[in-house]
């Protein structure tokens, strides 16, 4: 539809497009607008929404001390820095806490770099088959490996909201420490992931 010239009031033969007798819907600053969008690259576009839409670990990450991190941001010269700060810090200053800041893009990509190595791994696999049949008994292993292989390979393709989406169906705890960080799995969502999407491939069957 978004290709469609026919909503500018043009007619199409053969390739090549001429003035129509029918009037344009969509106005011309607004066509150009979207195929400006349209010729960005997909990982571009999603860089660019991620930054109007951040905190991908919100609710999720806690510290070496158990306290939360919150989401917070500032910018210099124009640029965004977003920040994971912990709880002790705010409310009790620096030093309060031997990580008192990560950056939130490092600490989201490392995060994100886990789950992905997750839906490659045959062990996880296996379990996400298991919880899943607990709840729909005609899910074979097979389907839940198809279902989390296919994620891979599609996520760069995501909108950050739907990463978002599925990152809090996915972890349930990010602990941060000194010599690293744990990602905590929920099995129960990635079997309803599987599950979702092996509907979605047999809808557009």
């Amino acid at each position: 539809m978004l290709n469609n010239r026919v909503y500018l009031g043009e007619a199409v033969h053969k390739g090549s497009s001429y003035p129509g007798e029918h009037k344009a819907i969509i106005d011309r600053e607004v066509w150009d607008k979207v195929h400006g969008i349209l010729t960005e690259s997909p990982r571009k576009r999603a860089a660019q929404t991620r930054a109007d839409t951040p905190a991908l670990l919100r609710g999720l990450l806690y510290g070496p001390n158990g306290a939360a991190f919150s989401p917070t941001h500032t910018r210099k010269g124009g640029r965004l820095y977003r920040y994971y700060v912990s709880q002790t810090v705010l409310k009790h200053g620096a030093g309060s806490c031997p990580i008192g800041r990560v950056p939130a893009g490092e600490i989201e990509a490392a995060v994100i770099a886990q789950l992905r190595a997750v839906f490659r791994q045959p062990e996880i696999v296996a379990g996400t088959w298991k919880a899943a049949r607990s709840q729909d008994d005609e899910i074979t292993e097979a389907d839940a490996r198809d279902a989390l292989t296919r994620i891979d390979p599609l996520w760069d393709e995501l909108f950050p909201a739907e990463q978002a989406r599925i990152v809090a169906l996915l972890v349930e705890r990010v602990d941060i420490g000194t010599d690293g960080l744990n990602v905590r799995l929920r099995m129960d969502g990635l079997a309803a992931l599987a599950r979702e999407m092996n509907t979605n491939v047999e809808a557009a069957a």
